[in-house]
């Protein structure tokens, strides 16, 4: 295969690791710097040209690694190479559902997957409603497109809740409010989802005095067995978002699992040093299947 991963240095962990893995295993693989990509659209015919060249007929496969900053403009790269028949592992429309958390859960409440209890309101004259309705302080503060823990604010009291939500709306900041979930004890579970299964899932704790679970922030991670059903949510969780390749975020409750967040962009550092499982190496075997398939599918 002709493989293209989209990202903006090759020195980033997830990018390296997937790379390795592909050229152990015999593929032709290019680090794409998807922010270097200018698309042209002309006469009904596409181009993606990078560095003077249009790539756009050359991978078989691209495996989007977009960041929080460049979502829009790379979501079209993306948008250009799936219109050209290129599979994907994380198709555009989910890179751009997955980055807004608000239309994330809008998604999965209509599928009936579990989620904490979520407000989300533009009236700035009915605070005290908005964290009524989710039973009152404490409550989690979300911006839409935080990333790694950053944007999520655990408001203690009324009183700083309506300080936080009154600073944001002057702010113009789209977020969003979920109730807290008290006996998750600072801890959920991050399930990596390839194709129809989860091939390795981590228990992540934040540190003692940050109620925030990611590593990224200074927490820690150990390997955790799902049940059946947190496997069965994760899967469909990013199957309707259109991904293929997900981080999917679950928080374990009183009343079973709720999800929190899905990630098109997985980092793999933490989950592949706390579970041992070669994760870039499974993305590369999943790739194989799905270009084997399309092209035995094509002879027909």
């Amino acid at each position: 295969m002709n493989i293209f991963i989209l990202s903006v240095s090759e020195q980033i962990y997830s990018t390296k690791r997937i790379y390795d893995e592909a050229i152990s295993r015999g593929h032709d693989v290019s680090i794409i710097n998807h922010t270097q990509c200018s698309i042209k659209l002309s006469g009904g015919k596409r181009q993606i040209i990078y560095e003077g060249e249009d790539i756009i007929n050359e991978p078989d496969v691209i495996i989007p690694r977009i960041g929080a900053s460049v979502t829009s403009h790379g979501a079209a790269v993306v948008k250009e190479f799936e219109m050209n028949g290129v599979f994907s592992t994380a198709r555009s429309l989910g890179i751009l559902r997955a980055q807004n958390k608000l239309r994330t859960l809008q998604i999965m409440n209509r599928k009936n997957i579990p989620i904490p209890d979520t407000v989300f309101s533009a009236n700035t004259e009915n605070i005290n409603e908005q964290i009524q309705l989710l039973g009152g302080a404490p409550v989690i503060i979300k911006l839409q497109e935080g990333t790694h823990g950053m944007g999520v604010i655990l408001a203690e009291t009324e009183k700083s809740a309506k300080s936080i939500i009154d600073t944001l709306y002057s702010m113009n900041t789209s977020f969003l409010l979920q109730e807290f979930i008290k006996e998750s004890n600072s801890e959920d579970v991050r399930a990596f989802v390839i194709g129809d299964k989860v091939i390795s899932s981590m228990k992540r704790k934040g540190l003692e005095d940050d109620f925030r679970s990611n590593i990224h922030r200074g927490g820690s991670g150990s390997k955790v067995d799902l049940t059946s059903k947190e496997k069965e949510m994760a899967i469909r969780a990013a199957h309707y978002l259109g991904l293929p390749v997900a981080g999917v975020d679950l928080i374990r409750s009183k009343r079973g699992a709720l999800l929190i967040e899905v990630n098109s962009t997985p980092g793999l550092q933490g989950i592949e040093a706390f579970t041992k499982v070669n994760v870039a190496e499974e993305i590369i075997k999943y790739l194989e299947k799905k270009c084997s398939t399309k092209n035995s599918k094509t002879k027909k």
